[in-house]
Parts: structure tokens; sequence; C-alpha cells
């Protein structure tokens, strides 16, 4: 059976005066070696350090999915020589021609993945034995996640279909790109799944009685910040926040 192996947690952490964009890198091992997602060029030398602790290198990865194309999940897409990027081809569509108001999806996007030996996949694509794409659509257009079966039971790696727990409470997305109904029926789909999931900017956790258990435990030191630092404040547990729905999001068209 796969096993799944985090090597960089998401996180949650973020300020008001910009976003830090820490999402989950997942390794799946079995038949093959399957990163999920590999985050923003930030992370670059951890990623590279957490493959190596572990006896690897950038050539040892046989296929990297990628859960979406938003700009804190794309940008060590290059890193994998021997790895096709396997995406849902309204992603790869869709990351050419991006909305003028998609801050996740700049322009050169698509410039990015024009690097790339894409390999599209859809719902249903099975990687190996074990492990198979689900589309998870609503954030972006595109969005995919991976069901896992392991020895602990079904797992759903969501990207960012399941930002956090919280999202997986509440039944809402709480950032939509593409379609809002979409988005929150994709949140649906995995909360009432059963399964251990892997969300994109949070630690793995399962809901009991409505409620997230996490499973493992996240490893992080804030540097250069402080209490003391004039002009720094912390708010452990801001409140949920609001849906935010993109401007403009009803004229979108996928190219054809």
């Amino acid at each position: 059976m796969p096993t799944i192996d985090v090597l960089m947690h998401g996180s949650g952490l973020s300020t008001d005066v910009g976003v830090v964009g820490f999402c989950a890198v997942l390794l799946i091992e079995g038949d093959k070696r399957i990163l999920f997602d590999s985050a923003h060029v930030g992370r670059r030398t951890y990623l590279q350090a957490q493959l190596e602790a572990r006896g690897l290198t950038t050539d040892d990865i046989d296929a990297q999915v990628l859960s979406h194309a938003h700009w804190d999940h794309v940008q060590n897409a290059d890193l994998f020589p021997n790895a096709p990027l396997l995406a849902h081809p309204s992603e790869v569509a869709y990351a050419h021609d991006p909305h003028h108001n998609d801050w996740a999806t700049p322009s050169w996007t698509g410039a990015i993945l024009d690097l790339m030996r894409i390999e599209e996949v859809g719902e249903g694509s099975e990687l190996m034995p074990g492990c198979e794409v689900i589309e998870l659509p609503g954030h972006s257009p595109g969005s995919i996640g991976l069901q896992v079966e392991t020895e602990d039971g079904v797992c759903i790696i969501a990207g960012d279909a399941i930002h956090n727990a919280a999202v997986a409470v509440s039944g809402h997305n709480p950032l939509v790109f593409w379609n809002a109904d979409q988005a929150d029926a994709s949140v649906r789909r995995v909360a009432q799944s059963g399964a251990l999931v892997y969300p994109g900017h949070d630690q793995p956790f399962r809901l009991k009685n409505g409620q997230p258990d996490y499973v493992g435990e996240e490893q992080m030191t804030l540097v250069n910040v402080g209490p003391e630092r004039p002009g720094q404040s912390f708010v452990p547990f801001p409140p949920p926040r609001e849906q935010w729905i993109m401007p403009g999001i009803e004229d979108q068209r996928l190219p054809e």
C-alpha cells in the first residue's frame, strides 16, 4: 500500500501586509515516488533538505501532481527533471489566460507550465495502485486532489480545496477564484468522506463529531520577529475569514 510522508507542513501563517503562503508538500511512495505540490521558491532549499534527509534527491521523484497553479504551489516544479507535471487540463488552460483580478495566478504562470512536461489527469486517473486523482474544482477551475489507500485507511490529499480544518467545519472555501458553488461542493465531498485529510495549509486531520482531530505535529521556528520589536503585534487565532469571491468571476470562461 502507498504511504504518505509530509515533507513540508502547510501553514496558515499570514500577516496584514501580505501572504506567507506555506502550502503542504507531500511525498506518496508506492510503486512510484509522487510529489504533491512543490511550494514557492522561498521554501526551495528546505524542500531539497527534506528530500536529502530521506536519502533522496530531486532526481528520485517519478511524477509530481499540481493541485492547482497558484503561485504558492507551483514555483518549484522545475526542480524535478524526471517527473512529469500531472495537472488538470482546465487548470493548464486557465493558467495561460488568467483573469486580471486573479492575484493568485499571475500572468507569468503559464510560462512556468510551458517549461514542464505536462500530463493531463482528471477524476479517476490512477497514478499507481492505491492512488488516484479526484477533481475538487471551485477554488480554481482545475483543482485536483488524491485519494490514497494506506494502511491507516483512506486518505484525501486536498490541496486548497480544503485550506485548513476550519474550512471543513464551516463548509465554505474562503478564497474563490472560479466558482463558489463548485468550491463549496468540493469542501463537502472531502469533509463528508470520513477520510484522513491532508489540507493545503494546515496539519492532517480527521473530522470527529464535526470537529478536527489533528494527526502529527508541526514544527516551525519564527525568526527576526518578536513582541519586543516596535510595530509588531500577534493575533494567535483570528476569527474565521468570510468567503472572498473574486470580482468578475461571473465573466470567466475557459479558453476554447
